[in-house]
């Protein structure tokens, strides 16, 4: 693509985007699961360094922290989040650049995002700055509450570079919007996100002589089964939950009926009170079915569910405002309808005003990307000005 008048206006020309496209692609070829972040955090370390641009290494394990002081004294502290972890999937993209490591991908884009952020860094190291700016490389948003940790770490109260910033932004790339779009909603943009295992103890048969055992597979089945009631009998249909069961374990041979079933899943809901009588009905569905069966059960919820990433009203129309001068006014769109997948930025939002938008990756509206968690998933390089453009504006704000 060309300049695009300076790759929107952010002081970095083509070379300087070329440059960011590498660095992606170099990520998207290594990448790293939560907390195993370690040469993605070299990479970045490198890039601030070649910069001059401040930073802290080694913060929620992996995280990186930079600053970029205002060129004038203020008070103001805007920080920008971009997570940075991979996911255990198979990629299967065939790309140039595709995943050099078995069952692990950036499926959903997390290099694009941290790729982003530097040539926000970048951009930033060169214009005038209004405001200080804190840049945020967050490990483990993929179920390891890594913004939990930056939070606990202090990255909010002023722990580094005593910075503590009065707003905070992050971005996501969003394979519905087109390239040069963005959109967000005040209010809930994404759901609370809680992880559930349920283990099921029957006793152990030969295959041809059920009623000598207690099947958990059966129990397993009549669980899945009993849990979709959460949502079509439990709460009110005008409201958002979803009980997913994505993962069975069970079973040593055809001819064997077990003795133990194990169902992995999560729970998402867009408000406390609907995920409390959720996490209510689901314990007792587990509590009292399986014992018609003769079986067993027990449920363990997850270390830090994720709550609900809310957009506070203020920044989010700071946001629009902003992004519309930067972007056009036809090109900052409204979610109509929060989306049920978590976030931890989410933690972030709780603490200090947020606003969480997504980013187009589409080329054409006939253009189709893979969804996010794809094997065949890629982050689309031609987004990635409009992310430096769009997060530099934020910082300058």
């Amino acid at each position: 693509m060309s300049s695009e008048g300076s790759i929107l206006a952010t002081g970095l020309d083509q070379q300087d985007l070329d440059l960011i496209t590498a660095v992606r692609r170099d990520i998207h070829a290594h990448p790293e699961i939560g907390y195993q972040e370690h040469r993605t955090r070299s990479v970045i370390e490198r890039e601030l360094a070649e910069l001059g641009v401040a930073f802290r290494g080694g913060v929620a394990e992996t995280g990186v922290v930079a600053y970029l002081p205002a060129t004038e004294p203020t008070d103001r502290t805007v920080a920008l989040r971009a997570d940075i972890d991979a996911l255990p999937i198979e990629e299967l993209t065939n790309l140039p650049y595709a995943s050099g490591t078995a069952n692990r991908m950036h499926a959903c884009g997390h290099d694009g995002h941290t790729a982003i952020l530097l040539g926000t860094a970048r951009a930033l190291s060169r214009l005038p700055r209004p405001n200080n700016v804190l840049l945020l490389f967050q490990p483990a948003e993929e179920g390891g509450a890594g913004g939990k940790k930056m939070v606990d770490e202090g990255v909010l109260d002023g722990a580094f570079f005593d910075a503590k910033p009065n707003i905070i932004f992050g971005l996501h790339g969003y394979p519905t919007l087109e390239v040069g779009q963005i959109s967000t909603r005040t209010g809930p943009l994404m759901a609370s996100a809680a992880s559930l295992r349920i283990t099921i103890k029957g006793k152990g048969a030969h295959a041809a002589y059920p009623h000598q055992g207690i099947d958990p597979i059966l129990v397993a089945a009549h669980l899945i089964t009993a849990l979709q009631s959460v949502a079509s009998r439990n709460v009110d249909p005008l409201d958002s939950v979803v009980v997913t069961i994505g993962k069975v374990i069970s079973g040593v041979a055809h001819n064997v009926i077990p003795e133990i079933a194990i169902l992995d899943g999560t729970l998402r809901t867009l408000n406390q009170e609907t995920e409390r009588i959720a996490r209510e009905r689901i314990e007792a569905i587990v509590a009292s079915l399986p014992a018609a069966f003769g079986a067993k059960a027990e449920i363990a919820w997850g270390e830090n569910p994720y709550p609900v990433t809310f957009n506070d009203p203020d920044a989010t129309d700071h946001l629009r405002g902003v992004l519309r001068q930067k972007l056009g006014a036809d090109q900052v769109r409204e979610e109509r309808n929060p989306s049920m997948g978590g976030e931890d930025f989410s933690y972030y939002g709780y603490r200090i005003p947020a606003c969480f938008f997504f980013l187009g990756l589409k080329n054409s509206p006939d253009h189709v990307i893979p969804n996010l968690h794809s094997p065949f998933f890629d982050f689309n390089d031609a987004a990635i000005p409009v992310g430096i453009g769009a997060m530099t504006a934020l910082a300058q704000s």
